[in-house]
């Protein structure tokens, strides 16, 4: 039986265990707590790793300078977008409203700080102190860092970057291993959670998933068809009907980095792209460029925020911006890392991670369409900037028959 349904039967039993407990289900809240602690055990390793790794995945200056420039321009734009879209679409729905819980816990203070002060305070003076603390943004940051250094050392910089493959692919490991203990975290939140509250947390869930979808879609159409309209010149459709093989893996895997042979092979058979920019934009767009999962953190950020009757003033909402979409950046293409890393934001503005639970049980489904999100984000990136450097058939991008993908 697969994770996902897993945790969806963890889910409907513990709300069923929790409603027939009722408040005497709080026995349950010990053994959650465990699995929310250790989601935070991995989280400092995991973004210091996984962020260091992605950036030195730009290794050739000369297309650093030019087609690199272009591609991260292009990826970050996105993903800012698409946070911003998720706060929107989640402060105009009011995600979470009503739910009411309580909150014991610290809320950072944004009230006052300057633009100057932001800055500052992103920048650490000491990265073994910000790692100690768990200073998310000063660990993305200090991570950027190291990543550019590993570069321009060359063949010195190799051994340490070595250290932190390693590193990523440990807790990439460790973090699957956690992941398969989450039904038993899920079933014990969400039976605290249910006892405690009653099924009215229920409809809240349902709402975020559809409204999720529906942005996901608004993204689709104004973004990506925006970009091949106005900036390629092209029209939409075939660019679809060439991904149709990617959409499906993407959608059925739930994974950026599993899809990725088959991105490949679209991107440059049904649409054209060179074979150059497809093999340097596409691998660089399945570890930086996460529209689905930038847009889910904007929006369970407020969702969690309004559920616990946390207000998010305007240096918050900027911070959840620029940590999400660096999280996004520093994700592993690979099912639940959304889930994960939604946890650097919450971290980032004080939003307690109790708030993980509540979406836990849906983030299977909601993965599923982010990851379409994802691979399709990389595919219209690739077509147009191939386009604006010639490297781009348009022939090919209008032929009438696909190119289906050999299998013996």
């Amino acid at each position: 039986m697969k994770l996902w349904v897993k945790i969806l039967i963890a889910l409907v039993l513990g709300v069923i265990t929790g409603i027939a407990l009722g408040p005497t289900a709080v026995v349950f809240k010990p053994i959650g707590t465990i699995f929310l602690s250790l989601i935070n055990m991995i989280i400092v390793l995991l973004v210091l790793s996984t962020m260091t790794i992605g950036v030195t995945s730009i290794h050739d200056p000369k297309k650093l300078s030019k087609i690199g420039t272009k591609s991260i321009i292009y990826y970050l734009t996105t993903t800012i977008v698409a946070i911003v879209l998720g706060l929107v679409f989640s402060k105009f729905f009011a995600l979470g409203s009503g739910l009411d819980f309580t909150f014991t816990g610290t809320i950072k203070d944004h009230a006052t700080p300057s633009l100057g002060e932001i800055l500052l305070s992103v920048i650490p003076t000491n990265p073994v102190a910000s790692l100690a603390e768990g200073n998310i943004l000063q660990i993305i940051v200090f991570s950027l860092f190291l990543g550019f250094a590993i570069n321009f050392s060359g063949e010195k910089g190799k051994p340490l970057l070595q250290v932190l493959e390693s590193l990523a692919d440990v807790m990439y490991r460790l973090t699957s291993i956690i992941m398969e203990f989450s039904p038993i975290g899920v079933f014990a939140i969400m039976a605290w959670v249910a006892g405690t509250f009653g099924v009215t947390v229920l409809l809240p869930l349902l709402k975020f998933l559809g409204i999720y979808y529906l942005a996901c879609f608004v993204h689709l159409i104004f973004v990506y068809c925006g970009m091949l309209t106005l900036i390629a010149k092209l029209n939409p459709w075939p660019f679809f009907r060439g991904m149709s093989d990617a959409i499906m893996i993407a959608f059925s895997t739930s994974s950026s980095t599993a899809t990725l042979p088959v991105s490949m092979h679209c991107v440059q058979k049904n649409l054209g792209v060179s074979k150059n920019v497809t093999n340097f934009m596409l691998p660089l767009g399945c570890t930086i460029n996460m529209n689905g999962a930038a847009l889910f953190q904007g929006m369970a950020s407020v969702f969690v925020a309004n559920a616990y009757g946390i207000v998010l003033d305007l240096p918050s909402l900027i911070t959840i911006v620029v940590t999400g979409t660096l999280s996004a950046v520093g994700a592993a293409g690979i099912p639940g890392t959304g889930l994960i890393m939604l946890s650097v934001v919450f971290a980032s503005v004080g939003l307690p991670i109790e708030g993980l639970a509540l979406i836990a049980g849906i983030d299977r489904i909601r993965e599923m369409g982010s990851t379409v999100l994802n691979v399709l984000g990389d595919g219209v990136c690739a077509v147009c900037i191939s386009k604006q450097e010639g490297e781009f058939d348009e022939k090919q991008y209008y032929h009438r028959e696909l190119v289906e993908i050999e299998t013996d």
